[in-house]
This record gives structure tokens, C-alpha cells and sequence, in this order.
């Protein structure tokens, strides 16, 4: 099984001076700290004006920084908002395939729709039809990776004219598609599958259940590649003594409140809210976290390691390690990933080659059954449109706007000998 950590960037208001940077510098150390200590992926949320719950707004701006300071860690979007009220579908397959390239291949593209009301009216995405919206940008995204060049597209949710997406990613035919969200939705397009609810193991084994049987039945790829992997998140933090762990535990529930005050019940006004408080209010009715339940992964080496076999015999590929949240020191977390690192993964990262390579194996006739299904997009061949500029360009002088300038000016300009 491998691992991954999840970063949501989550600071509770109310904010002090230099606190978002920190934030952001302190994020970027864990990553490396990760990528040292062997961690398979790290992933990173898009969210927008989630105050209290995700700082990662813009995760195309910071990820090439943390692609830059490591070597081996796959580069995760957990994930892209792919709606085109968000970001046009061209620029979001501009800059996978920059990231991919700035990575030496490590990224995994992570795609959902969008939840929030904050979200998705914020840009003008109308909730009744963001999943049409999403499935349709999708799926041009991946045909404007893999395709030279991209023919064109009149949709319901945009259309583009012929053109060649550029540049095209190290990874062929794209990176890796995940979806965030339901097992049934990322198989039967062919998705890995981004659970970022917390599972028990018997949840896990019913999620991975069903992912298998629709992936065999009923999977018509959206991509040009099938993805069959399962990832689950588990809120996490390993400490020696069972006692600490659980206290520091504590700041993770904080993830749970900003869940549910921002996609259930709250009450929010823009630029005004105090989260911590309001979380210290009421944080002592959430459950206790720690077990293999759908709360955590929090606790002792044994303890975590008990939750982990079960998402392990459950058929999860891989588990997101959810570590920071509330207001939990940047330190406590360095140490708990250290101690996870060197008394845990070591036992869950044996033998994975050889579990994923038999695996692969095994689903062999389905994906090749499943790539069949797919309605591929046709290519031009040689009848691609010729383009011809307008002529002209507001950044190119015209005669007569720069009278009186020196004769080597006006050569700079283009022009020389012309009065």
C-alpha cells in the first residue's frame, strides 16, 4: 500500500500578521520532509473563499515550487475544479502538462466538479448542472493532452476553435486521472478514486467492492488511459504515547467543523468570521477520534498500524495521511510523519511492486474490454484549418506615432527610412 499527505493549507481564523506565509513556507518543508522520508504522493487541494477550511486556492502556483524542491514524490491535484467557471479547460491542460514537464513526470491529475455554494456560485457555476460541466471539460482536457492538435469543440459548457495545446505533458497519453468523491463515478469512467471521506475498514471494502464490479461491467474511459486506484483519507497523528496522541489529535477535528460549517449548516460571512473560536465552542460533541472507524488514524505505532491493515486486506492502493488541521503545531506534525515513516510505512511499502504488478495484471482483460467502450474523438489528419493573424497588433507602432524620435529608435521599431 502506499501513502500520501493531504494538504488543505488550513488556518483558522482569526488570522495574525504573516501567518498565511508561514503557512505556505512551512507546507513547502513538510513536502520535503516527505520526499526524504520516502511518502509516495502528496496532494493538494483547490479550494476558493473557505476561509477557515483551505488556504490552496491556487495550488498551480505553489506545486511547481514544491515539484522544484523535491526528487521522487508524485505531485498530486486533489484537485482540480474543473468546471469552466472556474478556469477555461485549455488553461487547466496548459498547465498539468507544464507541471508535469517542471516535475520530470510525477504529476497525478486529481479532478472534481465542486461542492460549496461558496465555490460554485462565486463563479458562476450553476450546482444543478456542475457535473455535466465537469465530465465535459474532463474530457476535452485529456484529448488536449494526448491530441496534435486538438481538432475543436462545441459543447453545452464551452467551445473552443482548432489549436495545439501546448506543451504536452511528459506522461503519455496524460497523467494519471483521479476523481475526487464516489467510487461508482471514478470506475465507471475509468478514474482513480480520491475517498475523501474517512472510512473504517468495512466501509473501505465496500467502496473498493463496488469500484471493481462497475469497472468490470459498466466503465466507458473518459480519458486515454484507465487509472484502477483507490485512495482513501485518514485523518492522522502518531505519537509514542497514546494519551499525546489523541491530544493533539484534538486540532484535526477542526477539519470536521470546517466541513460542515461550509457544506452543511453554517452560517458564514465573508471576512468575518472567527472559526477557532466557534470550533472550541462546540469541538468537545465530536466523536472520539482514533480505531479503525471513519474518524482517524490516530494514536500509537500499533494503533495506526491496526487502522492501516484494515484499509490494507480492504483492497485500498493507497491511504492520504490528512496531518494538519485546526491549529497543530508545524513541529508536532514533522515528528508524527517522522515516527510513521520509520516504525510503520516500512512494513505496508514491502512487497508493493510485486502486489501492484499482480493486480495490474489481473485487470489486464478489463481495461482492454473497457478502452474498447470508449467514443475516441477523431482526429484532423491533414485537413487542419489554416489561421491567418489580423494584421495588425496593439503592440506594433503604426506609421506616425512616434514622430520626432532618433533615426535608430525608429529602426528598433521597424521603422527605419520611413518619414
Amino acid at each position: 500500500m502506499k501513502f500520501g499527505v493531504f494538504y488543505e493549507i488550513q488556518l483558522p481564523t482569526p488570522w495574525g500578521a504573516g501567518d498565511q506565509a508561514r503557512m505556505f513556507r512551512e507546507t513547502l518543508e513538510h513536502v520535503v520532509l516527505a520526499d526524504r522520508l520516502g511518502i509516495d504522493h502528496m496532494w493538494a487541494v483547490e479550494h476558493h473563499f473557505l476561509e477557515d477550511h483551505a488556504l490552496s486556492s491556487a495550488p498551480e502556483s505553489w506545486l511547481p515550487a514544491a515539484a522544484a524542491l523535491t526528487k521522487n514524490i508524485r505531485i498530486g491535484h486533489g484537485i482540480a475544479c474543473l468546471p469552466p467557471g472556474f478556469s477555461h479547460p485549455a488553461r487547466v491542460a496548459e498547465r498539468i502538462a507544464t507541471l508535469d514537464l517542471v516535475s520530470n513526470g510525477r504529476v497525478e491529475f486529481g479532478t472534481g466538479e465542486s461542492a460549496s455554494k461558496m465555490e460554485l456560485e462565486g463563479f458562476g457555476v450553476d450546482p444543478k448542472t456542475k457535473r455535466q460541466a465537469y465530465l465535459e471539460a474532463l474530457e476535452q482536457i485529456c484529448n488536449m493532452m494526448a491530441m496534435s492538435p486538438y481538432p475543436g469543440f462545441e459543447g453545452e459548457f464551452f467551445k473552443m476553435p482548432c489549436r495545439n495545446i501546448l506543451p504536452k505533458p511528459m506522461q503519455t497519453p496524460h497523467p494519471p486521472v483521479w476523481v475526487a468523491g464516489k467510487p461508482d463515478v471514478a470506475a465507471h469512467h475509468g478514474m482513480g478514486c480520491l475517498g475523501f471521506n474517512v472510512m473504517s475498514g468495512a466501509m473501505a471494502r465496500a467502496a473498493v467492492a463496488l469500484y471493481y464490479k462497475i469497472l468490470a461491467e459498466n466503465c466507458v474511459p473518459i480519458g486515454h488511459a484507465i487509472n484502477p486506484n483507490i485512495a482513501v483519507l485518514a485523518n492522522f497523528h502518531v505519537h509514542p504515547d497514546a494519551k499525546v496522541a489523541r491530544d493533539r489529535g484534538e486540532h484535526l477535528k477542526f477539519f470536521g467543523y470546517s466541513i460542515g460549517k461550509y457544506y452543511l449548516q453554517g452560517k458564514v460571512r465573508p471576512g468575518r468570521s472567527n472559526g477557532w473560536d466557534e470550533f472550541l465552542a462546540i469541538k468537545d460533541g465530536f466523536p472520539q477520534l482514533g480505531g479503525d472507524n471513519p474518524t482517524s488514524a490516530i494514536g500509537t505505532p500499533d494503533e495506526v498500524r491496526s487502522h492501516l491493515r484494515e484499509l490494507q486486506a480492504a483492497g485500498v492502493d493507497q491511504v492520504m495521511l490528512m496531518h494538519q488541521g485546526g491549529r497543530m503545531p508545524h513541529e508536532w506534525n514533522c515528528e508524527s510523519l517522522e515516527l510513521f515513516a520509520r516504525e510503520i510505512m516500512p512494513e505496508f511499502h514491502d512487497n508493493e511492486d510485486i502486489r501492484l504488478a499482480r493486480k495490474m495484471s489481473s485487470l489486464e482483460p478489463l481495461i482492454e474490454a473497457a478502452m474498447k467502450r470508449k467514443i475516441w474523438m477523431k482526429g484532423l489528419g491533414d485537413d487542419v484549418p489554416v489561421i491567418e493573424p489580423y494584421g495588425s497588433a496593439s503592440f506594433i507602432p503604426k506609421e506616425g506615432d512616434y514622430s520626432g524620435v532618433s533615426p535608430d529608435t525608429r529602426g528598433a521599431l521597424g521603422l527605419a527610412g520611413k518619414t
